[in-house]
């Protein structure tokens, strides 16, 4: 296998060749290739090519690219398994890598489809309105960005850190140079290569960087690229301060190790549930990935009174760990990703051991990257500093004993920020304390109770549509989160102007824009025919007092303002009032059209607000306006393809003043199929 570098659609085959070597047998598995590349060449032609292709697009054809990809590199994954191997992962820890990476791109393809435009660009919240009678408003959207992101990955995820970062720079509309680390670097070109084969991405989005260090890449960024580094936080800082991107001002998400904690509450007892779960995840996040995971529990933090207990029971599991070749099914800790990382995780310890106690070793006799899982134990986590700044990256946690609840979120924070905290414990008012205690200082805090154990995700498990991500020591950076992700990669823009001249530019309605009446009613028009600001504005209905009794009667809502004369007089209304859904629903029979047509179902509302009383004698009139569409792939079980249509409903009386607004979503027949030729 012969690791190469993929740039301006060509694999660079000839150059340095090197060696590199699987951390099971310690013998070479494959070859990287080091190219002479041409870096600012390449830079341009992701931004020209690759760039220019994913701007026609639009978000959510985007998003099926990736959706597609997914699926494909879902079909090839057990090849990836086999390879994975060699990285020293067992199927376990391979599963969050592999196809925990391609479901990260699943999620966030599925959201952005369903939160963000079906526009090449995303129209963001409401509009704000900046004069008094409203013809200057203004609308913040996110649009692709003219650059190329750059991906600096780290080594003890190939796939899924390749993935988190690509999938969402991909649905923003940037297209993407990949840099893996050497270690492992074998298992992410696979995959990539099989991504340039599946033609499922356009020309020019993606480039794969086959190399050590990533030459004068950085020299040639501009205003508009990105850069994204996952790694160690002195690495990550280097990168950061390179002149050129400071210089311009470049985009730089870091996501750097971080000394994670998790605590044990107070209320805790030997006896309890909540004890035996916290050990089990201890244990498992100093195991899996052979502890090489920027999430893994490095401070293990609990009662003074129960650390002879916590370190008992953590030897007893750990004393189950099986280590030996990740390939074999009874093995449930491989080796570290080489015998560098072996090295230096031993250096670390060494470091380590001068300021703590060593409490657990296993007896095993390893040997090349092979390692044992150790517990160490700080007995003044307060007055220790260093324990809070050295990480030794492998199968390890430090044991640090707290006085009182205080003392433990002191102890949680003297990490200087960290990418997850967790905390076990029964007591809800506890977890209140601790959690606001800790919350600026942790990306993501998870709490744990027996209630929620057997479906936890784990400690250690970033989430597609949560952040991922921490302040301080860990980067200070903001990864995954859903179409956050997406967002991130975009460019957010405040756009002014007269609310016509916005929807014109953005391609959806802006409240107060000008309206054109359909020429016949728009549920009788097919997805495609609909167009951005056409309107319907119904007949008119008086309601009576007949109207509200009646509709207390079949809803059951007999609230007294709508009932009770006397008590209604008291009210804020003043007299009997109308029901809030009398209204809604009365406005329905207003503006629905009964003849079949393309017009499938009402899929929902949003926005519901009632802004003003109706009476008995008053007369409403709706006015319905489309928004905005969005195409939805047919599957398999639909009987017609269709799309997602929302329509602005504007409710007044009879003196033009609004009474109710909302949104109303609405399922409509398409002409056309969407395929994946489509997209």
């Amino acid at each position: 296998m012969k690791v190469a570098s993929y740039i301006k659609g060509k694999w660079l085959e000839k150059g340095t060749e090197k060696d590199l070597i699987s951390a099971v047998t310690n013998q070479p598995i494959a070859k990287m290739v080091e190219a002479d590349i041409d870096y600012k060449s390449a830079l341009e032609y992701a931004r020209e090519v690759g760039g220019s292709k994913l701007r026609e697009m639009t978000i959510h054809e985007r998003a099926f690219k990736i959706k597609f990809l997914g699926q494909y590199l879902m079909e090839r994954k057990e090849k990836y398994y086999k390879i994975s191997t060699h990285t020293g992962a067992t199927r376990a820890d391979s599963w969050i890598d592999i196809e925990g990476g391609i479901l990260t791109a699943f999620g966030i393809s599925s959201k952005s489809r369903r939160e963000l435009s079906d526009l090449p660009w995303h129209v963001e919240g409401d509009t704000e309105r900046l004069s008094r009678k409203g013809s200057f408003m203004g609308q913040h959207i996110c649009v692709p960005k003219h650059g190329a992101a750059v991906h600096i990955n780290a080594f003890n995820f190939p796939v899924w850190g390749m993935l988190e970062k690509l999938a969402p720079a991909i649905i923003a509309g940037m297209p993407v140079i990949v840099k893996p680390s050497p270690v492992g670097s074998y298992l992410a070109w696979e995959v990539f290569k099989d991504m340039v084969e599946s033609e499922i991405l356009p020309e020019g989005t993606i480039q794969f960087i086959a190399a050590d260090k990533p030459g004068d890449l950085l020299d040639h960024l501009k205003s508009q690229d990105s850069v994204a580094f996952t790694g160690s936080a002195l690495t990550g800082q280097k990168l950061k301060t390179h002149p050129n991107i400071i210089a311009n001002n470049v985009q730089f998400n870091l996501e750097a190790d971080s000394l994670n904690c998790s605590i044990l509450g107070e209320d805790i007892t030997p006896d309890m549930e909540e004890f035996d779960i916290f050990i089990k995840e201890v244990a498992r996040e100093m195991t899996v990935k052979t502890g090489q995971k920027c999430t893994a529990i490095r401070r293990t933090i609990v009662p003074e009174h129960l650390e002879d207990e916590v370190i008992k029971a953590l030897k007893t599991r750990l004393e189950k760990t099986t280590i030996g070749d990740p390939g074999q099914k009874e093995t449930r800790m491989g080796p570290l990703a080489s015998s560098l990382q072996a090295e230096r995780f031993e250096e670390q310890l060494q470091q380590l051991s001068e300021i703590t106690e060593t409490v657990y070793i296993s007896n095993d006799e390893l040997n090349g990257a092979f390692t044992n899982p150790r517990v160490l134990v700080c007995h003044q986590p307060m007055q220790v500093d260093e324990v809070h700044r050295l990480e030794a990256f492998g199968p390890m946690t430090t044991v640090m004993p707290y006085k009182n609840t205080q003392e433990a979120i002191d102890i949680a924070n003297k990490a200087n920020g960290s990418l997850v905290g967790s905390l076990f414990t029964a007591d809800d008012e506890l977890a209140h304390k601790v959690t606001m205690g800790c919350a600026p200082y942790h990306g993501r805090f998870m709490v744990i109770n027996r209630n929620s154990a057997d479906e936890s995700t784990g400690h250690g498990s970033p989430i597609a549509s949560l952040v991922h991500g921490g302040p301080g020591h860990a980067g200070g950076g903001e990864e995954l989160g859903g179409a956050r992700a997406v967002l991130h990669n975009m460019q957010r823009i405040a756009l002014q102007g007269s609310p016509t001249t916005l929807r014109n530019i953005v391609k959806q309605h802006i409240k107060g824009a000008e309206t054109q009446e359909s020429e016949k009613h728009p549920f009788q028009k097919y997805f495609e025919e609909l167009e951005i600001g056409e309107a319907m504005t119904t007949e008119k209905r008086t309601v009576t007092e007949k109207d509200i009794e009646e509709f207390a009667e079949l809803s059951g809502d007999h609230f007294y303002a709508h009932t009770d004369p006397k008590a209604a007089a008291r009210s804020l209304f003043g007299k009997i009032v109308a029901h809030g859904y009398f209204v809604l629903s009365a406005t329905a029979g207003l503006f629905v059209d009964p003849v079949e047509g393309p017009v499938m179902l009402n899929y929902g509302l949003e926005n519901l607000r009632f802004v003003a009383p109706v009476f008995p004698g008053d007369t409403i009139q709706a006015k319905l306006i489309l928004k905005r569409k969005n195409v939805r792939q047919q599957k398999k079980d639909d009987k017609f393809p269709f799309g997602v249509v929302y329509w602005d409903v504007e409710v007044t009386n009879q003196d033009n003043a609004l009474v109710a607004e909302y949104t109303i979503l609405t399922l409509m027949k398409r002409k056309n199929k969407l395929d994946i030729d489509e997209v």
